[in-house]
């Protein structure tokens, strides 16, 4: 019969002996070889009629090995599920030497495997520690530029030979590049429309009689900033422009003129909300803008919440046994190098940290994800598809679409996953008690400009 002992190797890192005697896997070694007698393809014998001997010599050794191997992950599996052993990732070996499995002379081996285990802890008293969450109010600035902006947007192309003013609109291939012009490699190459007046003033000289087929060099940074940058960044799928430089290739310069304010404009922004006049579209934009800026502070403040949890959660780590399961993890069973794994191990400690906290969340909380959060989610998801414009969320077509989507399962993982970091998120936020913080649109922008820049 088996036998396995464990061995405290240091805190929260121990190894494991197991002890297989030759009734262990015996059995299971001679099931396994009149399985394959019965199957094995060898000429001069009809199929299932070849001699157990001549197999057992010629395939005896490998699956001899095969079985005592599977005996052994067996056992393990066993043990731990047994006495409730809960470890990070599987058991590593550290005495297993193939050679000395002999088929032709079966008897006790001894296997030696390390774990390193997950530690208790608790969570920090998140109402005790101080954060922010900020109010963006909307001004009739805010709503003057956006409104100016939509109007931009669905306005008339014309195409005159040059750059003249700011309201003049640039087709442009942006094409990261180095300090001194060189393209990067793997690096972004995008087109993109952005009216001249998106360039910061003190640069928009430089575009001034620039025509089509005419190209740039710039600093980003330079370039751009505030909310015009965010835009642009939004567009090329990048969260900083900081240190960042691009070529700007003209392929067309344009003029909007920009639509009128009247009811068939506001209907096609807003379909089916009935806005007749000024007023009433500058009060749907408020509203509009509101919830963007809404979602914006929310992001900000789970982002927050998420470096409170990370940096105030007292956690020990087997660390000399995880740098080893690490090292272990390259691609095709390649070994990283031990500078690979210094480089790479504070950032895989922090997602392993989160992944803990997130699950003591999980089971303090009795957070949970049912089938009607999937359903719900993957409609929401529809109506983003669909431009946010109404739909009938019960109609046929769209139960058969949720049912189709339910049948993916990377879809259904991911969506699962999705939705339980939110829920893990609002418990977090239902926790603290955060300061609500006026503070201006821009000042927001600053500020998490900033803070981006110190996390990279």
């Amino acid at each position: 019969m088996a036998t396995i002992t464990q061995q405290e190797v240091a805190p929260l890192h121990k190894q494991l002996h197991v002890t297989l005697q030759k009734e262990d896997y015996l059995p299971s070694f001679e099931k396994a070889l009149k399985e394959y007698s019965k199957k094995a393809n060898i000429p001069g014998f009809r199929k299932g009629m070849v001699p157990a001997g001549l197999v057992k010599k010629m395939y005896g050794s490998s699956l001899f090995v095969d079985e005592v191997l599977k005996k052994v992950d067996q056992e393990v599996y066993n043990y731990l599920t047994t006495e409730k052993i809960d470890i990070f990732a599987n058991p590593l070996p550290v005495q297993m030497d193939l050679a000395k499995l002999d088929v032709n002379k079966p008897e006790a081996y001894e296997f030696v495997f390390e774990m390193g285990m997950k530690p208790a802890f608790e969570l920090p008293n998140l109402g005790s520690i101080p954060v922010k969450r900020y109010q963006i109010a909307v001004t009739d600035a805010m709503i003057d530029e956006e409104m100016d902006r939509q109007r931009s947007r669905y306005g008339n192309m014309t195409e005159p030979e040059s750059v003249t003013d700011g309201e003049n609109v640039l087709n442009l291939t942006f094409t990261e590049t180095d300090a001194a012009g060189n393209e990067v490699a793997g690096g972004i190459r995008k087109d993109n429309s952005v009216l001249v007046r998106y360039f910061q003033e003190t640069y928009r000289p430089n575009l001034m009689g620039k025509k089509k087929g005419d190209s740039l060099q710039i600093a980003f940074d330079e370039a751009f900033a505030g909310q015009e940058a965010e835009w642009i960044l939004q567009d090329l799928g990048i969260d900083s422009g900081t240190n960042r430089y691009f070529r700007l290739d003209i392929t067309k310069v344009g003029l909007i003129e920009k639509r009128e304010l009247n009811a068939e404009f506001f209907e096609q922004l807003f379909p089916n909300e009935n806005l007749q006049t000024e007023a009433d579209f500058r009060n749907r934009l408020r509203s509009e803008l509101q919830s963007q800026w809404d979602a914006e502070s929310r992001n900000q403040l789970q982002h927050t919440l998420y470096h409170v949890l990370i940096d105030h959660t007292k956690i020990t780590f087997p660390e000399d046994f995880l740098k080893r399961w690490l090292k272990t993890q390259g691609e095709n069973n390649t070994v990283k190098t031990d500078e690979q794994v210094e480089t790479e191990f504070p950032q895989f400690l922090n997602q392993l940290k989160w992944s803990l906290v997130t699950d003591k969340i999980v089971t303090t909380a009795g957070i949970e994800v049912q089938q009607e959060d999937l359903r719900a989610f993957a409609k929401q998801q529809l109506l983003g598809y669909m431009g946010g414009q109404a739909l009938d969320m019960e109609a046929e077509w769209v139960n058969t679409y949720i049912d189709k989507m339910m049948k993916d399962r990377k879809y259904v993982e991911d969506a699962w996953n999705r939705i339980q970091t939110e829920k893990v998120f609002l418990w977090a936020e239902s926790q603290v008690n955060a300061d609500l913080t006026p503070v201006s649109r821009d000042e927001f922008i600053r500020m998490n400009k900033e803070h981006q820049h110190t996390h990279h």
